[in-house]
């Protein structure tokens, strides 16, 4: 089959290579190239990459609604568009172009978390399972049926790994997907509109933290921070981006950590802990405002007094 691949981020650039590896994908469509980093430079997306590294012809418009644009799209002739965090919503005049329809490898377990921000919300929501689903894209938003359905446990995986493998899971799953639609056995399943909720974008220091979070809710944020939506903090008076976290092994929470209030730091045993609303978060890898990734151990020890148990924390402010 011809396929038309359109994708923007790494998730789908990973979903890309693994297809082009095995079916004969004609024309790759991503998002423009975006201003990055301090230098203010035009910089690719990864799925660009990707099709460049593999000679496959690129498009990027700003729009899928121009007649002009439809029409190009129409002469490459696909048997199916296949979509991966494309970050742009298909018209019904191209929906309709491809004879198989269009694809999209959506990183959830359909009907649950249709949106923006499914694997981040996973990990919010405290999710036991995650996943991604083949689904047959209409207007609606996330609400076509869908078929292959690959599932893994959430457990205390970050956005980064949960992210790498469900690309690696909806890679495969699509695959199958195709395997089923060209030997025409596929079969589709109707979302249960009963238990549709919607992954909403990350909202603007939304997964800052507060000592007026619970321990288990301050480590969730943490998770689904990335560089994008950081999980901000200001302790001790300095503004850090918290990497790496846990709720306080038992045995220090009895021992080590006992008597701290909301709001509270203490640096004990080499080890840097925050007071919340529920019990002690331990710190386990923090990045300074303006310095590199560290240890939390090695940030605390640069913080004058931090033994006398002086030391407060807070959200971000302002």
């Amino acid at each position: 089959m011809r396929i038309v691949f359109m994708g923007t981020p790494d998730f789908a650039a990973s979903v890309l290579s693994e297809l082009a590896s095995q079916h004969e994908v004609v024309a790759v469509y991503t998002r423009p190239d975006a201003v990055r980093g301090r230098g203010k430079q035009l910089v690719p997306s990864p799925v660009k990459v990707e099709a460049c590294e593999r000679g496959i012809p690129v498009f990027a418009p700003k729009t899928l609604r121009d007649a002009d644009e439809q029409q190009a799209l129409a002469a490459l002739e696909p048997d199916v568009i296949c979509v991966a965090a494309y970050g742009m919503l298909l018209p019904a005049e191209v929906l309709s172009i491809p004879e198989h329809g269009c694809l999209n490898v959506h990183a959830s377990l359909l009907p649950r978390w249709r949106g923006a921000a499914p694997i981040e919300r996973a990990i919010l929501s405290g999710d036991e399972e995650a996943g991604v689903c083949i689904m047959r894209m209409e207007e609606g938003l996330d609400t076509g049926d869908y078929c292959v359905c690959r599932s893994l446990e959430v457990g205390d995986k970050d956005v980064a790994l949960l992210t790498d493998l469900l690309a690696d899971l909806g890679a495969h799953a699509l695959l199958t997907a195709l395997t089923q639609l060209e030997a025409g056995c596929i079969r589709w399943t109707r979302q249960d509109e009963e238990h549709v909720t919607y992954a909403d974008k990350i909202g603007k220091d939304e997964l800052s933290l507060s000592p007026a979070d619970t321990v288990e809710l301050a480590c969730r944020k943490v998770r689904a921070s990335s560089a994008a939506h950081p999980a901000h903090a200001v302790i001790a008076g300095k503004d850090v981006t918290v990497l790496a976290a846990r709720p306080a092994p038992a045995d220090h929470a009895d021992a080590v950590c006992a008597g701290m209030e909301p709001g509270s730091v203490r640096f004990a045993a080499k080890r840097l802990y925050l007071g919340a609303a529920d019990g002690t978060i331990e710190l386990m890898e923090v990045k300074p405002a303006g310095k590199a990734a560290m240890a939390a151990k090695a940030f605390a020890a640069g913080i004058q007094g931090i033994k006398e148990d002086t030391k407060t924390w807070e959200g971000p402010r302002g």
